[in-house]
């Protein structure tokens, strides 16, 4: 890794969300980096229970629930910021990122990185998004399904069609030709069916019982925004992409409206990432467990360079 090139270019740090944890992320960070043994040390103090001994030793089905995974991911990805950042200070460089961003729940993890939100409360408010995601899915059952090969156009008119049945909507809009739909089990089912029958080259139902990013979890929602409105946040000192709009958020005011609403509407991500190259993002860092951000970006924009914590040496 050619550090003089890196400090050079124009970079964004991206932060994974929720389906990149896995039993033992983090442990061989906590082993080796005092900076991100600190992360999980406080992590286990703020949440009171040892969210690390999870992140290290599972069970797998207990660090899949949401009301766990949330956390656990903005802690491991956290803890590998931190790592990178001890690791830089040891070289004498500094490498300060033009633009944050986060899928989906990774979003929290930016605004942390921004200096938006405390750390304290960046666990709290996952924590609670978690539990209200869950309540809704299990109010309103429904799922998520992955769909490639087909455009963002045939997909929504796929999920207009199926919601003869039920709620469907497009969920994530990862890159082309890689999108989740999300809504109740019926018409998630109708539109997967049609998907297929409309030439996807896979379709596959996600190991998730909510529906996140659809009017289903419109509940969670109104509850988060009571939680945001209540929290202190400051003015980021990096833009951060938000998920909604996938453009430049630069005040509390746009932040506060993100957290809240970003649950019921879909993520943005190829918008996100053309954003940010458009406005001369050389680089894309992605920092948590995992690399599924890395080749997205490869797909969204192939003239843009993709690193990893394992590029420094983390």
């Amino acid at each position: 890794m050619d550090l003089g090139s890196v400090i050079s270019k124009r970079i964004a740090f991206v932060f994974p969300g929720q389906g990149s944890q896995y039993v033992g992320m983090g442990k061989a960070l906590y082993e080796k980096s005092a900076a991100a043994r600190k992360v999980f040390q406080q992590a286990d103090e703020i949440l009171g229970f040892p969210l690390s001994t999870l992140c290290f030793h599972g069970p797998t089905e207990e660090l899949g629930d949401t009301i766990n995974a949330q956390p656990a991911i903005l802690t491991v990805s956290l803890a590998y910021l931190e790592a990178l950042r001890e690791r830089w200070r040891s070289l004498n460089v500094n490498i300060v990122p033009s633009f944050v961003a986060g899928h989906s729940l990774g979003e929290f993890t930016a605004l942390v990185a921004a200096g938006v939100l405390d750390f304290a409360d960046a666990l709290y408010l996952v924590r609670e998004r978690g539990r209200l995601m869950k309540e809704c899915g299990d109010l309103q059952p429904g799922g998520m399904a992955a769909v490639l090969g087909l455009d963002r156009e045939t997909l929504e008119a796929i999920c207009e069609e199926a919601s003869e049945v039920g709620t469907v909507v497009l969920a994530n809009d990862n890159c082309p030709g890689q999108s989740v739909i999300s809504g109740e089990n019926a018409a998630l089912e109708r539109a997967m069916e049609l998907a297929r029958q409309r030439g996807a080259r896979k379709v596959v139902r996600l190991d998730i019982s909510i529906a996140s990013h659809s009017p289903l979890m419109e509940r969670a929602a109104q509850q988060l925004a009571e939680l945001v409105n209540k929290i202190p946040l400051r003015e980021p000192q990096v833009p951060v992409v938000a998920n909604i709009s996938g453009r430049f958020m630069t005040t509390v005011d746009e932040i506060r409206k993100e957290i809240a609403a970003h649950v019921v509407r879909p993520v943005q991500w190829t918008h996100s990432v053309r954003e940010m190259a458009n406005d001369g993002t050389a680089a894309f860092l992605e920092i948590g467990p995992g690399q599924v951000l890395g080749g997205l970006i490869r797909r969204i924009r192939s003239d843009v360079e993709v690193m990893s914590a394992k590029d420094f040496g983390i």
